[in-house]
C-alpha cells in the first residue's frame, strides 16, 4: 500500500513526527511518500491509497498553507482512508481547559475544509529553546513557567509520546487495509 504522509512544520516537531510515521510505514512493508505541503510540489506518485496528515497549532490555528492544501485536495482526501495528527503543546497542559481546547482544534479545521479524517491523534510538540531567537525563547520560557513545563533554555524538550504515535499508526494501517 502507498501512503502519503503529508506535513507542515514550523519548528520541526511535526516534520519529525511525519518522518517517524513514514519510517514505521516502511518498516511494516508498505511504501510511504513523505510530503511537505508547503513546498507545493506534486505528490502524485502512483496514486497514494491512504494518507496521514500532520500539522501544528500555532496561535490557535493550523498554518494557512496546510489549510489551503486540505481545501484543495478535499475530494481526494475524502476518497481514501485518512488520518490526522494534530501537534500542540496544549495537549500536555496541566490545565484541563487547555487540554480540552486542544482536543477541539481539529473540529475547526474540519468545519472549514469539509474534510473529516477517519482517525485523529493528538501529539504533544516540543519546546525548541535552542532554536528560538531571543524574544521567542523569552516568551516560550514564560509560558512554560506558567504551565510547569521545563524552562532550561539550553535544551530541546520533546513531549511527543512516541509509543502512542506508533500505536496510532499501526491502528490506522490496519483500518486502511481492512
Amino acid at each position: 500500500m502507498i501512503i502519503l504522509v503529508g506535513y507542515v512544520s514550523i519548528e520541526g516537531q511535526s516534520k519529525k513526527i511525519a518522518e517517524t510515521i513514514a519510517a514505521q510505514i516502511e518498516k511494516g512493508g508498505d511504501r510511504a511518500v513523505l510530503f511537505n505541503v508547503v513546498t507545493g510540489a506534486e505528490y502524485g506518485v502512483d496514486h497514494p491509497q491512504a494518507v496521514i496528515l500532520c500539522a501544528p497549532i500555532h496561535a490557535g490555528r493550523y498554518p494557512a498553507p496546510f489549510v489551503d492544501f486540505v481545501e484543495r485536495e478535499r475530494d481526494w482526501l475524502k476518497s481514501v482512508p485518512s488520518a490526522f495528527v494534530s501537534v500542540s503543546l496544549f495537549i500536555r497542559s496541566e490545565f484541563a481547559e487547555e487540554r480540552e481546547e486542544a482536543m477541539h482544534f481539529p473540529d475547526a479545521l474540519m468545519a472549514q475544509t469539509g474534510w473529516t479524517p477517519g482517525m485523529v491523534h493528538h501529539a504533544a510538540g516540543a519546546l525548541r529553546y535552542t532554536e528560538y531567537d531571543f524574544f521567542k525563547r523569552w516568551m516560550a520560557k514564560r509560558l512554560a513557567e506558567r504551565e510547569g513545563a521545563p524552562t532550561d533554555v539550553k535544551q530541546i524538550h520533546e513531549f511527543t509520546d512516541w509509543t502512542a504515535l506508533e500505536g496510532f499508526t499501526k491502528q490506522f494501517l490496519a483500518a486502511a487495509k481492512a
